[in-house]
């Protein structure tokens, strides 16, 4: 059974850092485009970074640039997503996502990933 956990969230103070990891279970990681993607309170879903494994390229969204990266655990089968300098609107559900993407690239629009995580809350006090 393919299943995507993440872990990590909480709640953190304007500028801190967090680390949030998502865990693959039932299948692995190799050949996946892997997703985040943030949910705010009456917001639509937001992409908000991704990594194609297959080629090892990453995208992140103008938001977050320079602020977040994102990495492959190949040992533990997971995708952490390193977060800098929150900042108040940066808090949401944020969801891991997984899709197998034949492009040179990784998709940051929610509808084209296939396997979803729970998602997990990250609260920034300001």
């Amino acid at each position: 059974q393919v299943q995507l956990v993440e872990s990590g969230g909480g709640l953190v103070e304007s500028g801190g850092s967090l680390r949030l990891s998502c865990a693959a279970s039932g299948f692995t990681l190799d050949g996946y485009s892997i997703g985040w993607f943030r949910q705010a309170p009456r917001r639509e879903r937001e992409g908000v970074t991704c990594i194609n494994t297959r080629v090892g390229l990453s995208r992140f969204a103008d938001s977050v640039m320079g602020r977040f990266t994102i990495s492959r655990d190949n040992a533990k089968n997971t995708v952490d997503l390193q977060m800098e300098r929150l900042q108040p609107e940066d808090t949401a559900v944020y969801y891991c996502a997984a899709v197998i993407y034949r492009e040179f690239s990784c998709p940051l629009v929610a509808n084209e990933y296939d396997y979803w995580g729970q998602g997990i809350q990250v609260t920034v006090s300001s």
